[in-house]
């Protein structure tokens, strides 16, 4: 039976559509794509005849994140380690979620279960929830009857890279809110504050500090074409994102300069090996090949320059080259991880190997991470003291200079 295939996300609309397969038999799902016609056409080379399809609205709350997906998880994967039996879990999980479109969901999932599909391909079919890496996992602990141990190891693989994705994001959040409150701050300056300034010190009759007349030309200037200035800056901002998911290219040269930044590029080195490792580990352990294992590890490892190394590493290994050799080829790897790597290939244990090595860097991660925000902090501060700072006191000096002469 055919059905559609999970692969990376792309841009564009969700369409929601019902056909046939090869065989005649009706089926229906969901999938991504810029237009209708693109949407058809990528069914037609799955071999289904698209019967009915519609783009699906977008509503408040009802969106399914990430976070969902990963607390279904754990839920199914509690509920049958305790025996429950699969399609009751799905009842249980559908009518205790508090998203009405994770319930609509994961009902649809239970009705394809019940009319035959395996579990895997009724996730297959809704590839924007359940990507390759998720997909391979249920299907192996199908094939082997261990579902029950490898959602375990699923689930505990989506909320430790949830952990640090979040620690990173925390981290940001700080010094976000306080370069958007000093914008804000400074842009009230510019366009109340310092026009009033300007027409007190046009009555005084005298020359005015250079640093004065500076503040007072930016002013000018902000007040006459801010609405240029912000469409600049939000305009670029769109085009830039617009142009970032559509374009392999600068998503591996920004990614690259991301890798080479001082401080931030080692934290973001550190996380991506750590997501890295931490994939291909879960998807060993589950009993997934390593060569189809490595198809799902280049994606979430969230680096595109790692992403294609890993696609390098894909190619070797199935020539016949070690793991390790292939990764020591890239030269984006430690020597730390490579010698667990090796030590995994040759002791038959790269699953545990890979699994330390992901657990050493999200300490690594946390560590750092706690770090650059007791940095950061301080930084910021002193840098809007003597960009607000530096603003009043231009705008203070001549009547400083006016005091001195009266005195």
């Amino acid at each position: 039976m055919a059905v559609t295939v999970a692969k990376k996300a792309t841009p564009g609309f969700v369409w929601e559509w019902e056909g046939k397969d090869r065989a005649g038999k009706a089926i229906r799902g969901e999938l991504r794509a810029e237009s209708e016609a693109v949407a058809k056409t990528q069914l037609r080379r799955q071999g289904i005849n698209v019967v009915k399809i519609k783009r699906r609205r977008a509503g408040f709350g009802k969106r399914i994140t990430e976070k969902d997906i990963t607390l279904f998880t754990r839920q199914l994967a509690t509920m049958m380690r305790a025996g429950v039996p699969l399609l009751q879990a799905f009842d249980i999980a559908a009518k205790g979620h508090s998203n009405p479109a994770v319930t609509k969901m994961l009902l649809e999932v239970r009705a394809d279960v019940e009319t035959g599909l395996s579990l895997a391909e009724a996730f297959r079919k809704r590839p924007l929830y359940f990507d390759k890496l998720f997909c391979n996992i249920i299907a192996a602990g199908e094939t082997g009857g261990v579902l029950d141990s490898l959602l375990e190891k699923l689930a505990t693989y989506k909320e430790k890279v949830m952990a640090i994705k979040g620690k990173i994001k925390s981290a940001l959040i700080y010094p976000s809110a306080i370069v958007g409150t000093a914008l804000i701050i400074t842009a009230v300056i510019m366009i109340y504050v310092i026009p009033a300034f300007k027409d007190l010190f046009s009555s005084f009759g005298a020359n005015l500090p250079a640093p004065t007349l500076f503040v007072i030309w930016l002013s000018d200037g902000f007040v006459h074409y801010w609405w240029l200035i912000f469409g600049v800056i939000f305009g670029g901002l769109f085009g830039f994102l617009y142009a970032f998911k559509r374009t392999p290219k600068l998503q591996e040269k920004l990614d690259r300069v991301l890798l080479r930044l001082p401080v931030i590029g080692d934290i973001i080195r550190k996380a991506t090996i750590a997501r890295w490792a931490r994939t291909l580990s879960t998807l060993f352990a589950a009993g997934v090949p390593l060569v189809e294992a490595l198809d799902s590890v280049g994606g979430a490892s969230g680096n595109q320059v790692y992403a294609d190394a890993t696609k390098r590493i894909q190619s070797d290994v199935s020539a016949g080259s070690s793991l390790n050799y292939s990764m020591q080829r890239t030269d984006l790897f430690p020597n730390m991880v490579l010698q667990m790597t090796s030590i995994g290939e040759e002791s038959g244990s790269l699953d545990q190997m890979l699994d330390k090595v992901a657990d050493f860097y999200e300490e690594e991660v946390d560590n750092a991470v706690a770090a650059l925000s007791s940095l950061l902090e301080p930084a910021i501060m002193v840098i809007l003291g003597v960009l607000i700072g530096g603003l009043i006191i231009a705008m203070y000096m001549p009547i400083f200079k006016m005091g001195q002469v009266v005195g």
